[in-house]
C-alpha cells in the first residue's frame, strides 16, 4: 500500500509544481515595470483640428490644447477662436474667417487663405500665396509674407485672465514684439504687398468677441490699456523729433515697473514706439550706456534688461520727472537730454535687433 501511496503522492506533487510556476509567473507579470508614457492619455487628432467648416463658430478653452500642435483647413465663413498655447498652428485654404490665435511657441503658418481677419501671438508668422488679411499681431521674430498680397497689420491688443501665463508657457515676452517690420520675400516692382491697419482701428470691428456660450465664458477684453501686450507704434511716422529711451532692469516688479511707466507716459500724451526685452553683456552696456555703463553693469547679472521707446515733445523731460516721482528706489536708465535721446534709442535697438538675429 505504501508503494500505490506514492505513486498517487507523485501526480500530486507536480500538480502542486505547476500550480506554483503559474502564481510565480502570474506575479512577475504583475510587478512588470510601468513607464510614464504607457500612462500617458492618448491624443486623438480630432481634437487638435477644425477642417471643413462652414458658417460656424468654434474654438478651444484655455487648458484644452496645452501646448500641443493645431490645424485649421478649409473653412469658410467661420468664427474661430483659440484661447490656449500652442506648439504651431497651420492654417490652410480658409475662406473669409475671423481667428483669433493664442501664444504660439514656434510658427504659425497662413497658406492660401484670402479675406480673413486675426489676432496672432506668436514666435514666427509666416503666410504664402494669401490675400487679403487684416493681421493683429505680437511676434518676436520679423514676420515674413511671401506671394501674398494685400495683407495689413496692426498691433496685437487682447486680454483675458489665463493670458498671461500662456505667454510665459510658450516661452513669449510680452516686450518683443515686431509686428510692424514685415519682411516681403516675393516683392514686385513699383507695389507694396503690405500696410498697416489705420491707427484707430476697434478690434472687435474685426475679429468680434465670440457668441457662443460656451466660449463666452471668457473673460475677454480688447481695451487698449488692458492689452497683455503692450500697444505701440511700430513704424508709423513718429509725431515728433524727440524721443526717450528708459530702461528697466531685471527684478521681481520689472515688468509691473515697466507696465506703470508705460501707462503714466501715455496717460500724459506721449506714445510708445517699441518696446524690447534682451539679455546684455558688459560690453552692449559701454555701447549702449556709454559713460553711465559702469553704474549698470553689475545689474545686467540679474537677467534681460526691458526697453521702451518714447515719443513725443518733451518726451525726455517727461520720462525723467515720472521715473523720479514714481521708480525713486528703482535703477533705471532714462535718457538724459533730447540731443543724447535719438543717439540712445539707436544704440539700444540696433544691438538689440543684432542680438535677436533680425
Amino acid at each position: 500500500m505504501g508503494c500505490c501511496f506514492s505513486r498517487r503522492g507523485k501526480p500530486a506533487q507536480g500538480g502542486q509544481q505547476q500550480k506554483q510556476q503559474q502564481q510565480e509567473a502570474a506575479a512577475g507579470e504583475e510587478k512588470a515595470p510601468q513607464y510614464s508614457w504607457d500612462q500617458r492619455a492618448k491624443i486623438d487628432p480630432k481634437d487638435y483640428t477644425f477642417s471643413g467648416l462652414k458658417d460656424e463658430t468654434v474654438g478651444r478653452l484655455p487648458g484644452k490644447i496645452a501646448g500641443q500642435q493645431f490645424v485649421i483647413q478649409d473653412c469658410e465663413n467661420c468664427k474661430i477662436y483659440i484661447f490656449d498655447n500652442s506648439a504651431t498652428i497651420t492654417i490652410d485654404d480658409c475662406v473669409n474667417c475671423q481667428i483669433f490665435l493664442g501664444p504660439i511657441k514656434g510658427s504659425v503658418f497662413f497658406r492660401d487663405c484670402k479675406d480673413c481677419k486675426c489676432i496672432v501671438a506668436c514666435q514666427q508668422f509666416r503666410t504664402r500665396d494669401c490675400r487679403k488679411l487684416e493681421v493683429f499681431l505680437c511676434c518676436a521674430t520679423q514676420p515674413i509674407i511671401e506671394s501674398s498680397t494685400g495683407m495689413k497689420f496692426g498691433c496685437f491688443q487682447y486680454y483675458y485672465p489665463e493670458l498671461a501665463l500662456q505667454f510665459k508657457d510658450a516661452g513669449l515676452s510680452i516686450f518683443n514684439n515686431t509686428w510692424s517690420n514685415i519682411h516681403d520675400f516675393t516683392p514686385v516692382s513699383g507695389e507694396n504687398n503690405w500696410g498697416l491697419l489705420p491707427e484707430n482701428a476697434v478690434v472687435q470691428d474685426y475679429v468680434p468677441l465670440p457668441s457662443s456660450e460656451e466660449l463666452k465664458a471668457v473673460r475677454i477684453s480688447t481695451d487698449a490699456t488692458r492689452s497683455i501686450i503692450p500697444v505701440t507704434r511700430g513704424q508709423r511716422q513718429k509725431n515728433s523729433d524727440e524721443s526717450c529711451l528708459a530702461v528697466f532692469f531685471a527684478g521681481d516688479y520689472t515688468t509691473a515697473n515697466a507696465r506703470k511707466l508705460i501707462d503714466e507716459m501715455t496717460g500724459k500724451g506721449f506714445q510708445l514706439v517699441q518696446t524690447k526685452e534682451v539679455s546684455m553683456k558688459a560690453e552692449d552696456a559701454h555701447r549702449v550706456f556709454q559713460q553711465c555703463a559702469s553704474e549698470f553693469i553689475p545689474l545686467l547679472e540679474k537677467g534681460p534688461v526691458v526697453a521702451l521707446e518714447f515719443n513725443g515733445d518733451g518726451a525726455v523731460e517727461g520720462c525723467r520727472s515720472t521715473v523720479n516721482d514714481v521708480f525713486s528706489g528703482t535703477k533705471v536708465f532714462v535718457s538724459e537730454s533730447k540731443a543724447s535721446a535719438s543717439q540712445d534709442v539707436d544704440n539700444f535697438y540696433n544691438f538689440a535687433d543684432m542680438q535677436m538675429g533680425m
